[in-house]
This record gives C-alpha cells, structure tokens and sequence, in this order.
C-alpha cells in the first residue's frame, strides 16, 4: 500500500471527514501566484503608486478610482450613536422600533442601519421570550414535582 494511501477509499477519494493533509498548510505559506507577482513589482512600487496619481490627476477616472479606493476605501460600517430604549420584556419593543423608525425620518440614521438595528432587536426580543418559557416551563415542572 503506498504511504499516501492511509485514509483513503476505493478509487482515490479521502473518505468524509478524512484529509489528505491533516495537518494543514504550514503558517505564511504564500501562492506561488503572489510570490511571482511580488517579485516582478520589487522596487517598482513607488513609481507605479506615483504614475496612478499622475494619471488620475491628470483625468483617467480609472486610475483616479484606483487611487481613491486606497485613499478613502468605502465604509463598511460606521458607529450609530441614538437612543435606544431598555428592551426588559416583549412590551417594550414598540417602544424600540419606535424610536428606530424616529430616527430614519429624522435622518439620524439611514435605513440601513435601522434594518440591522432591527434584527438585533428581533434577536433580543427571541431571547426574551426563550428565557420567558424556559420560566413557565421550570414552574410548571416544579409544581409536578
């Protein structure tokens, strides 16, 4: 059997759950693809960074873009600052949404934002009422027991 052959099935294939490299790829191992690119830009870095903001400046919106994606990438998320009302029990999420959709007409907020504003306050208002029936479930086994 060849040594490579441990863990395997009939027809080459590692059987579920088996790798053929169970120890993994060895840490800051790098595509060969990277290392060649790498080395064909060495030293070149600073004039090409250069020649992209001449060109941008000079009006090529691509590489205008190109430079301005380094210089000012997209926000991908932002802190929201707002007053989020205590959610302690299901009867105080009206008040939260409320607040949430105060904020967008208000401009405080952009619906976006609120929309993941909402699904924290979905997920806490699940756990609420998790919590709730684990309760009523504890007091109606105790009282059996």
């Amino acid at each position: 059997m060849p040594a490579n052959a441990e863990g395997k099935q009939g027809g080459g294939k590692f059987r579920p759950g088996r790798s053929g490299n169970p120890a993994g790829k060895a840490k800051g191992t790098r595509h060969k693809v990277t290392l060649a690119i790498e080395a064909l830009l060495e030293g070149e870095a600073g004039a090409l960074t250069r020649k992209a903001i001449e060109l941008g400046l000079a009006g090529d919106m691509t590489a205008l873009r190109l430079c301005m994606d380094r210089l000012a990438p997209a926000r991908r998320d932002r802190p929201v600052t707002f007053d989020l009302p205590r959610i302690e029990t299901v009867a105080d999420l009206p008040k939260a949404t409320q607040a949430i959709l105060e904020a967008v007409a208000a401009g405080e907020l952009t619906p976006s934002e609120a929309a993941e504003l909402g699904r924290l306050v979905d997920a806490h208002a699940k756990a609420i009422e998790v919590t709730d029936l684990h309760r009523r479930l504890e007091v109606l086994e105790g009282g059996r027991a």
